[in-house]
């Protein structure tokens, strides 16, 4: 990528720079940007992943609704079914 394409410009600290350099090299990464890239892309699965187990879970109760109860409940409903 070239310097400046896609990317914004951030005023960071030399302790923050420090920090994040030795990040990058203590996990083998050519660049900074790499790493935060690596760090984002984590991230985002690790949301991801609490999302499906969440849907997981809805989809768990649906299943386990009893068809012959929601026959009766629809039996109850105030409009035609």
């Amino acid at each position: 990528m070239a310097a400046g394409e896609g990317m914004t410009s951030v005023c960071v600290s030399y302790e923050v720079r420090r920090q994040l350099n030795t990040l990058r090299t203590m996990n083998g990464h050519k660049s900074v940007d790499t790493f935060l890239a690596e760090m984002i892309r984590s991230y985002k699965l690790s949301t991801m992943n609490g999302e499906l187990d969440s849907l997981r879970e809805q989809m768990k109760e649906v299943a386990d609704v009893s068809a012959e109860h929601l026959v009766q409940r629809l039996n109850l409903a105030p409009f035609k079914v």
